[in-house]
């Protein structure tokens, strides 16, 4: 029984990442957004950059920047029910919708790849687009658990790149405290064993980090209102 009402639980939270018109388009804005990038970077590339994940890099960025987006407005949907309602299955439904716009990413790139040698370390860049959007929706949902409202933690989804600018003159730092550093490195798929620390580092650091202390933030919430 009580996998059924699990099951239940995670189907709706995934319904509701497309239950509205307003996310139906943000879904598909960003879906457009890799594929015209995709096919623009595509047509005018020299062959030889038009490796799968030279192409992968631009593609998967840019379609991150809208994703936490989603994530935001998913927690947002937890936080406006009752107090029992439980984070997970909204953070499952989040993590599946960014692994398939990973997936569409991986996909757009490889109709557009040409070249010699296009598909070097092509498995690995389509796992690095994966966990890039992952990452990405992850950070909007920890965000969305934090702060309100939704255009303010939107733009707070922003701070990570600008903390990047802003560590140039520390190139070493950057490596192992900035999201788009990690998604370069996942994008090329070139990755020895210090820089998938260096991978692990940043996902503890923000999407796990931001999603802990927004559920422990919503924990304490709830006590002071029980208390009060």
């Amino acid at each position: 029984m009580d996998k059924v009402d699990n099951d239940t639980t995670w189907r709706a939270a995934l319904r509701q990442c497309a239950g509205t018109r307003a996310r139906r388009w943000l879904i598909a804005v960003t879906l457009l957004l890799g594929a015209a990038a995709a096919a623009a970077l595509g047509a005018g590339a020299a062959p030889q950059d038009r490796t799968f994940a030279a192409l992968s890099e631009p593609v998967q960025s840019l379609m991150s920047a809208l994703l936490p987006l989603l994530g935001i407005l998913l927690v947002r949907d937890v936080r406006r029910a009752p107090a029992a309602a439980p984070f997970g299955p909204t953070l499952l439904a989040a993590v599946l919708v960014a692994a398939a716009v990973g997936l569409f990413g991986a996909a757009a790139c490889a109709l557009a790849a040409a070249g010699p040698h296009p598909w070097r370390h092509a498995a690995l860049v389509v796992v690095g687009g994966v966990l890039v959007q992952v990452t990405a929706q992850l950070v909007g949902a920890g965000l969305g658990l934090l702060l309100r409202p939704v255009p303010v933690a939107f733009l707070a989804t922003f701070l990570p790149l600008l903390l990047w600018l802003a560590l140039g003159a520390a190139g070493g730092l950057r490596e192992w405290l900035t999201p788009y550093a990690t998604a370069r490195h996942l994008l090329s798929g070139d990755l020895d064993a210090r820089a998938w620390l260096r991978v692990l580092t940043v996902v503890v650091l923000w999407p796990v980090g931001l999603n802990v202390a927004g559920v422990l933030s919503r924990c304490a919430a709830d006590r002071r209102s029980a208390g009060s």
